[in-house]
């Protein structure tokens, strides 16, 4: 009943809030919206639990604010000197100081409980359909797919302005999903509806691999192997940053997944087997030429 109350809440402020600012977009799934206004939509179980939570914190940081605003209203009318020029005495109430003593720990077991079920959430990884292994390079990422006994890897940079242009000019890619310092040359796919685990690692330096329309945010440290998953519970491009200050060109290093049905994933596979196979051979090759 509590979850249902917040929403509706969240909702009627969120409904007040582009009423009295009509030019502020609400936020869109899988890249920021110009003029953004709350979390990025949620594809996944995980983003939804976090959106809720935010917007439940909001609900309830509203309250509390409305009712300190009150109250200091309040005492400044009531107890100003024109108004009580003989001031109380008073020096101890046993029941409000039990009262603000008690009602802050109420709160905080209010907002601790979903807090500690997200937790839960986040942190115990269900049993995975495939797992994709990244690793964070100044400034790129780098994914390998270690499944089906045929491992192959293949890195990810940011397309810049011209670079992008021609790609949407050649129909590689739709200009709506090739926002500006987000769009890469190779995207990582991943079917709809299967349960990834996601291993993170880095090269260098810490980077912190984020996707915010699936929840998942996690440190990429040397010399460690960190685990997060997420489960996409819908089609499309899902684009996330760096959020660690990494280096000269942190913010030149974005995520791109984009979620595809298990026919389009298969076929992805089998074509990438082969073409970054057939990329790391001629790598190899090159690389003994220069010895």
């Amino acid at each position: 009943m509590s979850r249902t109350l917040a929403t509706v809440a969240a909702s009627a402020l969120a409904v007040c809030a582009t009423t009295l600012l009509p030019d502020v977009a609400t936020a869109g799934t899988g890249m920021p919206s110009p003029w953004q206004l709350n979390l990025q939509g949620a594809a996944t179980e995980v983003a939804a639990y976090i959106r809720w939570f935010s917007d439940w914190l909001n609900v309830i940081i509203f309250a509390i604010t409305i009712f300190v605003l009150g109250l200091l209203i309040y005492v400044a009318w009531r107890f100003n000197e024109k108004a009580n020029p003989t001031p109380s005495k008073t020096t101890h109430n046993a029941l409000l100081e039990v009262a603000w003593t008690v009602v802050p720990v109420l709160i905080l077991v209010v907002i601790a409980i979903p807090s500690f079920r997200l937790l839960k959430l986040q942190l115990e990884i269900p049993q995975a359909d495939i797992t994709v292994k990244v690793t964070g390079k100044q400034w790129y990422w780098s994914y390998e797919y270690p499944q089906d006994g045929a491992a192959f890897t293949f890195d990810s940079l940011m397309l810049d302005e011209k670079q992008r242009a021609e790609a949407i000019a050649g129909n590689k890619i739709a200009a709506a999903e090739a926002p500006r310092l987000l769009a890469v040359d190779n995207e990582a796919l991943v079917p709809v509806g299967k349960i990834v685990r996601v291993q993170v690692t880095a090269a260098d330096v810490i980077h912190k691999f984020t996707v915010p329309s699936f929840g998942i945010k996690i440190d990429a440290i040397p010399g460690r192997l960190n685990e997060t998953w997420f489960k996409a519970d819908r089609e499309g491009i899902y684009y996330g940053q760096c959020s660690f200050i990494c280096g000269q060109n942190h913010a030149y290093m974005p995520i791109a997944f984009r979620v595809v049905s298990q026919e389009r994933y298969t076929a992805w596979l089998a074509e990438s087997k082969q073409k970054f196979a057939n990329a790391g051979d001629a790598a190899g090759k090159v690389a003994v030429a220069g010895q």
